[in-house]
């Protein structure tokens, strides 16, 4: 009984996320078969969080047993989510859950492995669609349990059915969580309680859920790239237009805002606060909740801009206008708006990076210093004539509050570059160029 083919797993280091329970014992067993056929190098990773005792530790010792059975290394790791839970509040659940992937995370980091593994199958996908509908969710949430970074989820087109019958065929023993059972746990009581009431109205309602999850994804990430499609990148600003349709407004305020602050906690009251500048003049703004660790620091705002909504992260305190050495190697420069420079991406890369400035690094010449604008600069941007920079900037009709602490290159009053707008034309790419290098 083949529950899944492991070819697109072909010479992968796969670490499994085992906790002795009947899927991941299934899922553990199901790649140890093909292992040698695709040439997978198999590990296994348990996380005893502390939470059951005893029982926990026995679930622990079975993985220990069953690893060393099967000639697989297991790496052991440690936890106490209930004193976790104590200090920092939120559920049992979604501590055991973040601790895990922070687990997952560090494996690859150190490079232990290349994929890690979990047991989810297509009856969690349709408990998860279940859980977010009830909680309140839009389409992005509708995806689900997914695969990103690292993270695979072979049994996914898996049910819950086959993965018993499976163990049982296979003769494969197994542990049971005693907490699997209280429907005090969210998950629990949707999987004993709520689906299986659902599967009584119509005898396939879990395997439509699943269907629902994957037309969602795809719908889901069809809106994303018009969304992201849409925005406006300008001196390194982000920027929506106001007369993009609302379900594409949306989803480019919500990218821009996480793009500036990934843990802000955003919610639909603030997208509605935006929604409001649509229809207010230029120059008003709202402010945008930023995460702990950066409130006194930095504040994010959205600005009405013409026909676009700007956001900007201005950081508090005075601006630094150098002037620092420009080194023309490979270089992070934290003034006054963070860039870097690269060497040049491959090809692929540059297709999807609109906003980065492609140069010749041995084009600018020695004593080059980042500085912001002064009085009396002159640039020749690529491919046009030569004016003064503040002509420049005023036709590509970027605002004062962003020109004057605007990052550029320069060598006295002739400027090279103008971060996150232009390059000048003598420091192009051409045929003769030895060493590519980005702006980014």
């Amino acid at each position: 009984m083949l529950l899944f083919d492991a070819k697109k797993y072909q010479n992968r280091r796969i670490c499994v996320a085992f906790s002795g329970g009947i899927d991941s014992v299934c899922l553990l067993h199901a790649l140890k078969m093909q292992a040698e056929k695709y040439d997978i190098i198999l590990s296994a990773v348990h996380i005893e969080h502390g939470i059951r005792g005893e029982e926990s530790l026995r679930d622990m010792h079975f993985c220990e047993d069953m690893c060393e059975k099967w000639g697989i290394p297991l790496q052991i790791e440690h936890a106490d989510i209930p004193k976790l839970v104590r200090e920092q509040g939120g559920s049992v659940e979604e501590a055991a859950r973040c601790v895990r992937y922070s687990i997952f995370r560090e494996i690859l980091k150190n490079d232990k492995a290349d994929l890690i593994a979990t047991a989810h199958h297509a009856d969690d996908v349709a408990e998860t669609v279940l859980f977010r509908l009830a909680r309140g969710t839009g389409l992005s949430g509708m995806r689900a349990i997914t695969e990103y970074d690292g993270i695979v989820r072979p049994l996914l087109s898996v049910t819950r059915e086959e993965i018993a019958t499976y163990v049982a065929k296979n003769g494969l023993p197994h542990v049971e969580d005693s907490t699997n059972s209280d429907e005090n746990y969210t998950r629990n009581y949707i999987r004993h309680t709520a689906l299986p009431a659902f599967e009584k109205i119509h005898g396939n309602a879990a395997k439509h859920l699943v269907e629902f999850a994957s037309l969602a994804a795809e719908e889901d990430e069809f809106l994303q790239k018009l969304a992201e499609d849409a925005i406006v990148h300008v001196a390194g600003e982000e920027r929506v237009p106001v007369d993009l349709p609302d379900v594409l407004f949306r989803r480019a305020c919500l990218y821009c805002m996480r793009r500036s602050a990934d843990d802000g906690g955003y919610s639909r009251a603030n997208i509605a606060e935006i929604e409001k500048l649509k229809n207010l003049q230029s120059g008003r703004k709202v402010s945008v909740p930023l995460p702990e660790d950066l409130k006194g620091f930095a504040a994010l705002y959205a600005v009405r801009e013409g026909d676009h909504i700007a956001f900007c992260l201005s950081i508090n305190g005075t601006p630094l206008s150098g002037p620092y050495p420009f080194t023309k190697e490979p270089q992070l420069y934290l003034f006054p708006t963070p860039f870097e420079v690269r060497e040049e991406a491959n090809e692929a890369e540059r297709s999807d990076k609109k906003r980065w400035l492609y140069v010749d690094l041995d084009a600018f010449p020695d004593g080059c210093v980042v500085r912001t604008r002064q009085e009396g600069d002159m640039f020749t941007p690529f491919h046009a004539p030569r004016k003064t920079l503040k002509k420049f900037l005023t036709d590509r009709k970027i605002p004062a509050r962003l020109s004057k602490n605007l990052p550029v290159i320069a060598k006295g009053s002739e400027v090279y570059a103008v971060v996150g707008v232009e390059i000048a034309d003598s420091v192009k790419v051409t045929e003769t160029t030895l060493r590519r290098g980005i702006i980014v």
